[in-house]
């Protein structure tokens, strides 16, 4: 597997500038806020999404100031959103860190959630970058809409694969797709360009969160996520739902009331997995995966060749098999 270094070697100089520039978008007047907007710079992660956009200019055109606007945009909108769910979630970790409502409590992590998708949203107006601002914006209702429909669904477990679909394309999907197509109107892209790469980026969207729900069923020791946690969370992920479209009444059955009720008991969830495994249901899950990721490098073979256009083609295949 390509390594990532290798896959932001076309633009590895546009990542070093996007660090200086999005460290100055985050200051604010007010210390505690500085305090803790420069405690999440400092523990970033792989960066994959500003990476989206730039590669995804670099196969529309040129890297642009725009370009840099937009990657800024998206990281404040991405990072926004895991403040606001890790306290929903009631989490006290992320990346091997203690979360941001852990060190400072749920008020002001809630507060720099909102600081950073308006701050976000007010550098489109400064820029004037209205076309950027309307795409990230329909991210963020997607996003939302996407959360919420899962909910509504996870109190009745009544999620079908269509559903699953849908809920995916827009609580993860729609952010990678937002930074495609964002990334190719940076560039100048036309209106037919733009929304080529929002496939792309869609279809990407869609096999990376279908590999997160393979990590459910995997070791926690190498992953860093504990087993079973979906189960927990009482999430339809798409190898229980393979599982129940294929069992008969008295399994599906037991498989809902385990979910419902028996959710943190642990011999219980595990034999749930065992059964997943057995029924098939990982092996479905990665030829789903397989299949969306093969649509997405089918997509970006329009585009004239080009080393972004092999970086981005290496990125889906990173995003496939990635261990965490």
């Amino acid at each position: 597997m390509t390594s990532l270094d290798q896959i932001k070697s076309p633009v590895a100089e546009d990542l070093k500038r996007f660090d200086g520039k999005f460290r100055v978008y985050l200051k604010s007047k007010v210390f505690l806020l500085d305090t803790v907007t420069s405690f999440i710079y400092k523990r970033k992660g792989k960066q994959l999404r500003p990476l989206f956009v730039f590669l995804s200019a670099g196969v529309c055109g040129e890297v642009q100031e725009r370009t840099h606007i937009a990657a800024s945009m998206i990281e404040m909108l991405h990072t926004a959103t895991l403040v606001h769910d890790d306290v929903v979630d009631d989490s006290h970790r992320r990346r091997g860190f203690f979360s941001i409502n852990a060190l400072w409590k749920n008020k002001i992590a809630v507060l720099v959630g909102d600081f950073l998708l308006s701050r976000g949203m007010l550098l489109a107006l400064e820029k004037e970058e209205y076309g950027l601002l309307k795409i990230i914006s329909r991210a963020v209702q997607e996003m939302s809409e996407g959360e919420l429909l899962q909910i509504e669904k996870a109190r009745r477990l009544d999620i079908s694969e269509e559903i699953y679909r849908e809920i995916i394309r827009k609580k993860t999907a729609s952010l990678i797709a937002s930074c495609c197509a964002a990334g190719a109107a940076s560039a100048g892209a036309d209106a037919e360009r733009t929304e080529q790469m929002r496939l792309f980026g869609e279809y990407t969207g869609i096999a990376f969160q279908i590999k997160d729900d393979l990590f459910d069923y995997t070791s926690g020791n190498i992953t860093g996520k504990p087993s079973g946690i979906d189960i927990r969370d009482q999430k339809m992920t798409l190898p229980l739902i393979y599982l129940l479209n294929n069992s008969p009444l008295t399994t599906k059955r037991w498989i809902i009331t385990t979910v419902k009720r028996y959710n943190t008991d642990p011999l219980r969830v595990k034999k749930l997995m065992e059964i997943v495994r057995e029924a098939g249901g990982l092996e479905y899950a990665r030829q789903q995966m397989l299949a969306y990721s093969e649509k997405a490098i089918g997509m970006i073979g329009a585009f004239p060749p080009s080393p972004f256009r092999d970086s981005l083609k290496e990125l889906v295949i990173y995003t496939m098999e990635r261990e965490k």
